[in-house]
């Protein structure tokens, strides 16, 4: 076998991918593309795996969230700020309660491309092409809307380049402070809907004055002040990530520049498809997607294939089963994983396993689901002995009303008053700072379990 190339993807099946109708214009733009700056840089993928590698013994935990699809109509920078907020508020109630670093990764700067059930849809009658996301064609409703563009590529390029640059000011800027951030989520847990969470808020208040009062968080200290926010998209758009994939001049490997991590999703992992062909070349972190129909023998060929020489942070099975299917699926997958000694981040994706149809016709996913799905992964990890490395979750730091329940009790009929999303329902800024309380109740309760178990070895 020669060696691995960024076009060899050409040469695989491929699937949940357009079929552009003018190629003159398609190579074109891959060419503009491919002479652009890269998004990221090897450096920092590197960094992101290392993390990740933290997270794989549970040195770390990772927390994944954003947009289900990134639009270019609602683009703001209000939109990324809050976003941005959001995340970094659930990533300190989950340090504090893992006791652990939390690897922050967005799914911004990138996450454009959507596969879908079917080709086409239907609406009165009429049928068209399915909308594949921003970055292929339109929302709209109409013939020419949903003909897919490749000069859409460069409008999602620029958008990301500009997520990005300013993703990196608020994380180095003052914005992230410690202090700060814990501000917001003190105001969240003294709100009376949110009494529950107060007393671990409180916690947190009594940890950050014990930091003050010993000089520890200091105006003048770096990491109160400064955090490391990675991106990630799924790689599903693969003329897209070519044309970004280039040669790290340190070490010689191919990096896809598109994003820090790039993940196959559930329905692009076929072991002998053109996604893994591309994945499995790049030295980013890769996020593949488990969902029900992922067998113990696929993922044993996707294992070696994708990580081949077992770096740990290479690889993060995302599982997503739905609430109630857990034990269904994933300990049989621990099973493979731990058969073949590979090195495997392992994160619960409770959000694609609990979309459902409301009453009132909305696609939504009941926030009740969502958490239990979280608690059936960790429940098994728990029986099986292994670690439950993170959670990832669509989410914005806007008031929506797309997924019920929560602290704000969103009912089915309150779906149609802010409704926003381009595809998939997401967690809105509430709801996803609520699940990070609860998320930290679960890490607590396997914190206090090790220790346990820590004692009694300790004893004997």
């Amino acid at each position: 076998m020669g060696q691995w190339q960024k076009t060899d993807w050409r040469k695989k099946p491929r699937i949940q991918m357009p079929d552009y109708t003018d190629q003159d214009v398609l190579k074109t733009v891959e060419g503009k593309l491919a002479k652009y700056p890269p998004l990221v840089f090897a450096g920092e993928a590197r960094n992101l795996k290392s993390e990740l590698a933290k997270a794989s013994r549970g040195d770390a935990f990772l927390l994944q969230g954003g947009d289900c699809a990134e639009s270019f109509d609602q683009f703001t920078a209000d939109g990324i700020r809050d976003t941005f907020k959001v995340m970094l508020q659930m990533a300190m109630v989950l340090t504090f309660g893992a006791k652990v670093p939390v690897v922050k990764l967005g799914r911004m700067a990138g996450q454009f491309a959507k596969p879908r059930s079917a080709a086409t849809e239907v609406q009165n009658g009429v049928e068209l092409p399915s909308y594949r996301g921003d970055i292929i064609n339109e929302l709209d409703f109409t013939s020419e809307a949903r003909i897919p563009d490749p000069n859409k590529m460069l409008q999602a390029y620029t958008q990301s380049a500009a997520t990005l640059n300013l993703l990196r000011a608020f994380s180095t800027g003052g914005y992230a402070d410690m202090h700060q951030v814990h501000s917001w989520t003190l105001g969240f847990a003294e709100s009376n809907k949110a009494s529950r969470y107060r007393e671990m808020a409180t916690r947190i208040s009594d940890a950050l004055d014990f930091m003050n009062a010993s000089g520890l968080a200091s105006a003048d200290n770096h990491q109160m002040r400064t955090v490391d926010f990675y991106v990630s998209h799924e790689a599903l758009l693969l003329e897209y990530e070519e044309a970004l994939t280039r040669v790290d001049s340190t070490t010689g490997a191919w990096l896809a520049g598109s994003g820090h991590m790039i993940w196959i999703g559930d329905r692009t992992r076929q072991p002998d498809g053109a996604h893994v062909e591309f994945c499995s070349g790049v030295q980013n972190p890769i996020g593949l997607k488990c969902g029900p129909s992922m067998t113990q023998e696929d993922l044993k060929i996707l294992l070696k294939k994708l990580n081949p020489k077992n770096e740990a942070g290479r690889l993060t099975l995302i599982a997503r089963f739905g609430a109630g299917k857990v034990g269904d699926h994933l300990p049989g997958l621990i099973k493979t994983v731990q058969e073949e000694g590979a090195n495997v981040v392992w994160c619960c994706d409770a959000m694609h396993g609990n979309t459902i149809k409301s009453s009132t016709g909305f696609k939504t996913r009941p926030f009740d689901n969502v958490l239990r799905e979280v608690q059936e992964f960790f429940a098994v990890h728990k029986s099986e002995g292994t670690i439950p490395g993170g959670v990832h979750f669509e989410m914005t730091g806007q008031d929506v009303t797309e997924c019920t329940g929560g602290i704000g009790a969103v009912s089915d009929e309150d779906l149609s008053k802010r409704y926003h999303t381009a595809c998939d329902p997401r967690l809105n800024a509430s709801q996803s700072l609520e699940l990070a309380f609860l998320v930290a109740d679960e890490l607590v309760a396997l914190r206090d379990q090790k220790r346990a178990a820590s004692q009694v070895e300790a004893a004997e």
